[in-house]
């Protein structure tokens, strides 16, 4: 680290932000902020306590994903490898990249569906050009190019912030939904909390975290796998922080995304939202007639964000359970196999917009899919995190294995819920 950011701490501080700030706001993409204004819609400030359940388990999981990058220098996949059969990892990869894909198309209808509503532009025209764009910058960019870019795009989903100001809340009544959670009632209930974890704790973020921290420390110079081995107790610090921040900015978006659905969608009985148009209602007490541009551009922002890292993760899981090449410091020659995952789930998530299916609900039952998909790994998450010899004699603490435990069975019980109420 440069002399100059250990004497100026805020530059230190920013100097950590990377992989975790990253994450955490990829986390916030199309079919978080679907799944976030169905909620506020249809229950109004009933979940808004969801918020503060997630963020700490959110965190607890993508630090013992980064931790499992940094100590074993290899990616989630890899270090599955080593205590799981080929086979199971072969059914993980096909489950992420099957979830993934689902996700990639349903974000890109999404983002085609708000740059219609701006530009009058035919949404497939929209989805091709997204889709298409997205996979071109995704091999031709290197790493740290990508994640300069990425870094600033989560900015627009402030407007939500603002709105849930602007409107002047009850602020008792959320006070007491935040800090007092009620109990799901009912199917759609459990559905909506389902979806809630499922798009804050996504399988493809906990690849796609342990992967940039072996991303990470090649752009240092670490090329060689014992080179990467362990790590400083000063580094995972600085992953800390990074993670805290990316999980707590993610968390705290969410929060204000339900509040401001439940303000103004909800109070006035728009409970049932079919497009894009009705989700950007929202924050027209804020921007009047120019709520659908503040819309459009957060919900693309974001849309631009997540995609990489849907692409990105399931190419990763692929390339660590089979050995490819793999990374985005790699040329396209460099790296065949994995930059064809990601070509492969994008032109599968462009052929979802020939489904005619409803965008927003679509970004809604991705959500529940990753809900359903996220327990299962992370027991593997959870038994590689324990294993004293894959993490180099430093696994994760017992206060976060058992934290990650606690959220393993919260979404294996929410799933059950959902299906027998």
């Amino acid at each position: 680290m440069p002399r100059s950011a250990k004497k100026n701490p805020l530059r230190r501080f920013f100097s950590v932000l990377g992989p975790g700030l990253i994450t955490g706001a990829a986390d916030d993409d199309p079919s978080g902020i679907a799944t976030y204004s169905i909620a506020g819609a249809r229950l109004g400030t009933a979940q808004l306590w969801t918020a503060f359940l997630t963020w700490p388990f959110m965190g607890c999981v993508q630090f013992m994903c980064a931790r499992i990058g940094m100590v074993t220098g290899r990616g989630l996949g890899g270090a599955l490898r080593e205590k799981f059969p080929r086979w199971v990892l072969i059914i993980v990869a096909c489950a992420l990249f099957a979830a993934n894909s689902i996700n990639v198309g349903a974000d890109l209808i999404g983002m085609a569906d708000a740059g219609e509503m701006l530009t009058g532009l035919n949404s497939h025209v929209l989805v091709l050009l997204f889709g298409i764009g997205i996979a071109w910058a995704t091999i031709r960019c290197r790493y740290y190019q990508i994640v300069m870019i990425l870094k600033w795009l989560a900015l627009f989903l402030f407007a939500y912030v603002i709105t849930a100001f602007v409107v002047k809340p009850d602020w008792k009544l959320v006070l007491h939904d935040t800090f007092l959670p009620s109990w799901p009632k009912g199917h759609a209930a459990w559905q909506n909390l389902v979806a809630l974890l499922g798009t804050t704790i996504s399988p493809y973020l906990f690849f796609w975290q342990s992967s940039n921290e072996v991303e990470d420390e090649k752009a240092m110079g670490r090329r060689m796998l014992r080179q990467r081995e362990s790590a400083t107790k000063r580094e995972l610090i600085d992953r800390r922080l990074d993670v805290g921040i990316g999980t707590f900015f993610s968390n705290f978006v969410m929060y204000f995304i339900i509040l401001t659905t439940a303000l103004t969608l909800h109070r006035h009985g728009i409970t049932n939202i079919e497009t894009s148009k009705q989700a950007a209602e929202a924050l027209r007490p804020l921007a009047g007639p120019i709520a659908y541009f503040l819309f459009t551009g957060g919900l693309i922002g974001v849309g631009l964000l997540a995609i990489p890292t849907l692409t990105g993760s399931a190419a990763y899981a692929f390339a660590e359970t089979f050995a490819w090449k793999e990374g985005l410091d790699h040329g396209f020659k460099g790296a065949r196999a994995f930059y064809s995952v990601i070509i492969f789930s994008t032109v599968l998530g462009i052929a979802m917009d020939f489904s005619r299916i409803n965008p927003v609900k679509a970004l809604f039952w991705t959500a529940i899919v990753n809900g359903l998909l996220a327990p299962f790994l992370l027991v593997g998450i959870l038994i590689v995190a324990s294993d004293r010899t894959i993490m180099q004699e430093q696994p994760s603490p017992w206060l976060s294995r058992i934290t990650v435990g606690i959220i393993t069975l919260v979404m294996f019980s929410a799933a059950i819920a959902m299906f027998v109420l």
